[in-house]
């Protein structure tokens, strides 16, 4: 088992930074791939971006790439996801997910889920 904790969250504006952060616990949160997703009211869960357990692969959405960075400390069981030049259509609850049986971007394969934090962007 896994289990994940999202915190970082908040209200900004647009054009602020914002770091999320998501804990691990488990024994094996620090050999698969993590993943951050997002949802907003109404919409699909959407792919954000993922990293390898490595970290040196990491896969991002075009609608944030260049804007976000992925990145986790192993030695801590710690993912981040850095969030710079925020827009409005970043706001959603982001989640923190672990372990895809399949493709990183598809959150059906996500065996593991944090309980989400909330991120809104206003103008």
């Amino acid at each position: 088992q896994v289990r994940l904790v999202e915190s970082g969250g908040g209200l900004v504006q647009a054009g602020d930074s914002l770091t999320l952060s998501c804990a691990a616990s488990g024994r094996t949160s620090s050999s698969v791939v993590m993943g951050w997703f997002r949802q907003a009211p109404g919409k699909e869960r959407e792919f954000v971006a993922a990293i390898s357990w490595s970290g040196t692969s990491k896969w991002y959405a075009e609608s944030v790439k260049g804007r976000f960075t992925i990145s986790r400390v192993n030695a801590k069981n710690t993912v981040f996801l850095q969030m710079n030049s925020l827009k409005r259509e970043d706001t959603a609850g982001y989640y923190c997910a672990a372990d895809p049986g399949g493709d990183y971007n598809d959150y059906t394969t996500y065996a593991y889920w944090g309980q989400g934090t909330q991120v809104t962007v206003s103008s």
